[in-house]
């Protein structure tokens, strides 16, 4: 495809037959694009998200803005926000999903799958660790020790990552209002996620029909801050796919969720406990709108009074352990089915059973977020050339900074106070923290991480590091 005219500077072509735009700078100086990376390099960047996807959604998604838009220009910001808003309409983790559309995007099918099991294998290894610890010897009063500064650090990197992504989505007075709307709703009405969402989506489709001003400034108004060149950018070609092959892809991933089924007969005492956790977790793939939160309450009533998997209080324990292990907050449900196999093992070792109950659990709960992934992002790629559906999915961008703007207080008030209770006041329930209980310490580190972002620069691996490193000291000393 030949190169087309540009008012904005000269286009370039580029590998794999897609065009850059090259905006020029002052002094008549061009930025293009980096090159697109290989597999390999892309491969070592997914394995190091892998390994530092603390901090919930929040964090992941502060992470994955940080290196792969930020630093790399792997993705420009506004598709990383498109990938991003069909995400969150997905049931399953949002930040598990964003990798696995941009990993589809950088390299097919396969960049997709390794993009989405890296962010999900790390978390998931220590998980299967920390289980098994906990099944054995039921402590977890260490993770505090080992984990109090590393919190820190990851509430800092959130408040980078929202005030950059605040500054890219919102780009008019209704986009900022759909975002304190958002927030509003969700922290302190403690409205479903879902229809947040929805809401918001509903809103930006009715506002772009009639004016599209609304959520996307004029071409030139100086508030409209465009992309910097990146691998994926607007003029990066879209990836379709058939008709053929998108029924290829239901019934390859339908016989890959059900697979383990047909292995359950092989254990020793047949299916057991293991056919009731693989039904369990399947059904709950399919509802866990919102992330993990949404359904945590439903899984500890479930797993405590109806399959006696799990003793009352156990859920929190596992839910502490997801909070402080990389990867995604979902990866409670691993801790779940660990410990109903390990109780119930059908003639297997105790650990064995657990490790099998725990892969289970996740085999279940994530092979569903790729098949959403690669089933329906084709066609929301599509969408971006629709004006109204573009509305909508620039709607949902500034209900997301809500989202993240909720993620991040619930998940601040929870490192920086040791008690938090709910406040219910009317129509007002919201997250209360006891003002008693501020926690001196995790405020000055948060201090400290922040200067380490901010001022000096020092990235996200070393502010980790150092704020570990300190943090563990002064829990053992204080």
């Amino acid at each position: 495809m030949p190169p087309t005219k540009s008012t904005t500077g000269s286009r370039t072509r580029r590998a794999r037959g897609t065009t850059v735009d090259k905006p020029a700078l002052s002094g008549g100086a061009e930025v293009s694009a980096p090159p697109h990376p290989s597999f390999r390099e892309a491969l070592g960047v997914w394995i190091r998200i892998g390994l530092l996807s603390f901090g919930g959604p929040a964090g992941q998604i502060a992470l994955m803005h940080k290196e792969l838009v930020e630093d790399r220009r792997w993705i420009s910001e506004s598709r990383f926000l498109h990938a991003l808003n069909y995400c969150m309409l997905l049931p399953g983790p949002e930040a598990q999903q964003l990798a696995t559309y941009i990993g589809w995007l950088l390299h097919g099918t396969r960049g997709g799958i390794v993009a989405g099991t890296l962010f999900v294998l790390p978390g998931f290894l220590v998980m299967c660790a920390l289980s098994a610890a906990y099944a054995l010897f039921q402590r977890t009063d260490w993770l505090p020790n080992l984990f109090f500064g590393l919190k820190a650090a990851v509430l800092a990197i959130v408040l980078e990552a929202l005030l950059r992504v605040a500054g890219r989505a919102l780009k008019t007075p209704f986009a900022r209002f759909l975002a304190a709307l958002a927030f509003v709703c969700l922290f302190f009405l403690a409205l479903p996620f879902p229809l947040v969402i929805a809401v918001a989506g509903i809103a930006g489709y009715l506002a772009a029909r009639s004016s599209p001003d609304l959520l996307q400034p004029p071409a030139g108004h100086r508030a409209h801050a465009p992309d910097k060149p990146s691998v994926i950018g607007d003029a990066f070609a879209d990836r379709r796919r058939s008709l053929g092959a998108s029924l290829g892809i239901i019934i390859v991933g339908a016989l890959l969720w059900a697979a383990p089924f047909a292995l359950l007969p092989l254990l020793p005492s047949g299916p057991g406990a293991f056919a009731a956790i693989g039904v369990f977790f399947s059904k709950m793939a399919v509802v866990t709108f919102g992330g993990a939160y949404a359904v945590l309450a439903y899984v500890a009533q479930q797993a405590v009074d109806s399959y006696q998997w799990l003793k009352p209080g156990e859920m929190l324990d596992g839910l502490a352990l997801a909070e402080t292990t990389p990867g995604p907050l979902v990866l409670v449900l691993s801790f779940v089915g660990f410990l109903a196999a390990f109780r119930d093992t059908g003639g297997l070792d105790p650990l064995v059973a657990g490790l099998l109950g725990a892969f289970l659990t996740t085999w279940v709960t994530f092979v569903p977020c790729f098949l959403w992934i690669f089933l329906g992002a084709p066609h929301v790629e599509r969408l971006r050339a629709n004006t109204a559906l573009s509305g909508a999915l620039a709607a949902i961008s500034a209900a997301v900074v809500g989202v993240i703007l909720n993620l991040a207080v619930w998940f601040g008030l929870h490192v920086l106070f040791r008690q938090v209770g709910t406040l219910n006041a009317g129509p007002v329930s919201m997250a209360w923290p006891d003002p008693s209980s501020l926690d001196v310490w995790a405020l000055l580190l948060t201090a400290a991480a922040a200067f380490l972002l901010f001022r000096l620069k020092l990235g996200i691996v070393y502010t980790l590091l150092a704020c570990a490193v300190a943090g563990f000291v002064l829990s053992a000393v204080i």
